[in-house]
């Protein structure tokens, strides 16, 4: 049996946390489980951080989510982190996301949806560990080690900066669904703020601006999601 990833799991409620643990483990995660947030982080410390994605109960004794993920973020800068609790207001969210969560879902949630978050997070990880070495794009060759990108028709060359570089791949990786912003923001400029997210309006103009000779290549808006390429 083949294990897709290594899951810290920290869940004060013990019958939820077995649950969790259990289906985590029918679905081939090796899921290790923590009642609070000191033994949760003592576990992830022993194991010098060897984890591939946490999920983590705010509403915890000894120490909340909020508080472990940052402790866990010393250790690890990378490893995804997605938050369950009970809490649903914009505060929290955006306290989550600031703490290092990678994603939030409010109890009470289906199991199947937890799993599918994790999949996605892991299946971005993977794919962003692996670029690929060109992508077609309408009448466009995209090389993102080159940072290039070639017209076809004319041969014409666009040298792109190293953000518009990374920005074009994560849509190509994602074409024809949605790129979320959030998580586009969080690996690009590794924050989620007011200004990056204004900087990334402006590259996804300029990126637009780039691809205009091709009119079945579009980088359309999706309220409230992200952005998702179509050609």
């Amino acid at each position: 049996m083949e294990i897709k990833a290594k899951v810290l799991l920290a869940e004060d409620e013990e019958n939820l946390g077995v649950l969790l643990k259990e289906y985590l483990n029918v679905k081939n995660y090796d899921t290790d489980l923590y009642p609070d947030g000191e033994a949760a982080f003592k576990g992830f410390r022993d194991a010098g951080g060897m984890y591939d994605i946490c999920i983590l109960d705010v509403m915890m004794p000894v120490k909340d989510g909020f508080t472990l993920a940052q402790e866990i973020r010393q250790i690890s800068p990378n490893v995804p982190i997605i938050f369950l609790t009970a809490k649903s207001m914009k505060e929290d969210i955006i306290k989550g996301f600031s703490s290092g969560g990678d994603d939030y879902i409010t109890k009470p949630f289906n199991i199947d949806e937890l799993i599918l978050r994790i999949e996605a997070i892991l299946r971005r990880i993977s794919l962003s560990e692996q670029p690929q070495a060109a992508y077609n794009i309408g009448d466009y060759v995209f090389n993102p080690t080159k940072q290039s990108l070639v017209y076809s028709i004319t041969g014409q060359e666009q040298k792109l900066t190293a953000k518009e570089s990374e920005l074009l791949r994560f849509l190509c990786v994602n074409r024809n669904n949605v790129l979320d912003r959030n998580f586009a923001l969080r690996t690009i400029w590794n924050d989620d703020s007011y200004f990056n997210a204004r900087s990334m309006d402006v590259y996804i103009t300029k990126l637009r601006k780039f691809l205009k000779d091709d009119p079945s290549v579009q980088i359309i808006n999706v309220r409230g999601k992200g952005f998702k390429l179509i050609d």
